[in-house]
């Protein structure tokens, strides 16, 4: 079986963290280079990874998080928030850090510019807000599986009021929106959910070949 099926064995939803254990700068620096490379839509990455480390902040976005224990226990709170209204100049911005990166000139990709900016502006602002939204869980992904790799625990979260975590956090005012967040840390030795057997449906419920 592969490393990767056995990370995946290993890791859970994390319900109660080890306070005291901080994961160390050369992890979180692993950690952010793997979300970096996540796959996205055109490699546009139309979001923010935010790192909460601040016990003040963390204890703010608590109750606008059901309560849940994680949110202050864990080492990190990591919040994926989309941007909102994206549009020419992001993508413009993607074209610039794209021709510096290739040494190319931007007029040997301008057919791609215009097709992709004929594409998203002919998306409705609502679905291509919920577009965006969908990006993070990408990269979201990526997060979990690294964190797998080294051992460190992870708890995807859509338990939150977002409207309250941007405002705590200040997003509206950066046309961002706190799409999904993730606690990463070290699980708790009290924490009976590690011994749980995992529950997936079996395969023939679950994948279809056609």
């Amino acid at each position: 079986m592969s490393q990767f099926n056995e990370n995946a064995k290993w890791r859970y939803a994390t319900k109660k963290y080890d306070a005291t254990r901080k994961v160390s700068a050369a992890d979180l620096a692993t950690l952010r280079e793997a979300i970096n490379l996540s796959a996205s839509s055109y490699g546009l990455q139309p979001y923010k990874v935010i790192f909460v480390e601040n016990p003040e902040l963390r204890a703010k976005l608590q109750p606008a998080s059901w309560g849940q224990s994680q949110v202050v226990d864990a080492s990190h709170l990591v919040v994926f928030a989309n941007e909102l209204n994206l549009g020419n100049d992001q993508i413009d911005a993607y074209f610039e850090n794209l021709t510096q990166t290739r040494g190319i000139a931007l007029e040997n990709v301008q057919g791609y510019v215009d097709f992709m900016k004929g594409a998203i502006n002919n998306i409705p602002m609502e679905i291509r807000n919920v577009w965006t939204a969908k990006q993070t869980y990408i990269a979201l992904s990526n997060l979990m599986n690294a964190a797998a790799e080294l051992k460190i625990d992870t708890t995807p979260m859509e338990g939150f009021d977002p409207q309250q975590y941007n405002e705590i956090l200040g997003l509206n005012d950066k046309n961002l929106n706190a799409a999904v967040v993730c606690a990463i840390g070290y699980r708790h030795a009290e924490d009976d959910t590690q011994h749980y057997a995992k529950v997936r449906k079996a395969e023939n419920d679950l994948f279809v070949t056609l």
